[in-house]
């Protein structure tokens, strides 16, 4: 398999759930443990983010959030490349915040 920044691929999940009633709360709370459970990371309140070594993983993980899915509020999930997501910036206020290295680690399933 090629490994390059054009076919490793990375996921952001962006969800907007409704939290009026428990089990709304209960509903959005295990949603986002189930993304942890995948192995996303939070990178904001609502956005959580997964790198995956292939296109055929990411499509693995996208069947996964299908399936996890609340029954109300809204769920988009973003595929870029690694390449791509090595353009992102940053910011703490004004301050730009370095980039953390890609993961060192493939994954093997």
């Amino acid at each position: 398999m090629d490994l390059n920044g054009y076919r490793i691929m990375w996921l952001f999940v962006f969800f907007d759930l409704p939290t009026d009633t428990k089990k709304d709360r209960r509903n959005a709370s295990l949603f986002r443990k189930n993304l942890l459970k995948d192995g996303f990371t939070m990178m904001q309140y609502s956005v959580y983010m997964r790198h995956c070594a292939s296109s055929e993983s990411a499509d693995a993980h996208e069947r996964r959030i299908k399936a996890l899915l609340p029954p109300f509020g809204k769920v988009s999930i973003l595929r870029i490349t690694d390449k791509q997501y090595g353009n992102i910036m940053n910011f703490w206020g004004k301050v730009e915040e370095p980039k953390e290295p890609p993961p060192l680690q493939l994954e093997l399933f």
